[in-house]
């Protein structure tokens, strides 16, 4: 499984303590240093099944410089998705990709659920 996360992020040390409590191998990238692709990010929205928005993190600074509130809804998917792959920053996180599924943002009982810990 991929963990992308920002390590000087409190929820994504959360579930990384977590997935180690639980003995799960995950292969780590840091959000900021490799930032997802437009592909990578189409991939994995069609993989989760959530809405594009759960992909945008809202509660960061530059969603809000960017006025990505009033934007969005006028965006077109593709243009979203490119949007989204410009900066890591943008991102919701931490993400955890695995071979039939996506998790966005660290839910623990949606996470226990989904890798049957």
């Amino acid at each position: 499984m991929l963990f992308v996360c920002y390590p000087k992020c409190s929820t994504c040390q959360k579930a990384s303590k977590w997935l180690q409590a639980r003995g799960m191998q995950v292969e780590v990238r840091n959000i900021k240093d490799q930032r997802p692709t437009a592909e990578e990010l189409r991939q994995w929205y069609q993989r989760s099944g959530l809405p594009l928005k759960r992909f945008f993190n809202t509660s960061g600074n530059l969603y809000k410089e960017l006025k990505l509130k009033d934007r969005l809804p006028a965006m077109s998917e593709e243009e979203q998705l490119q949007l989204l792959s410009t900066d890591g920053m943008l991102v919701k996180r931490p993400l955890l990709v695995g071979e039939d599924f996506v998790l966005v943002g660290f839910r623990e009982a949606e996470w226990a659920e989904k890798l049957g810990k």
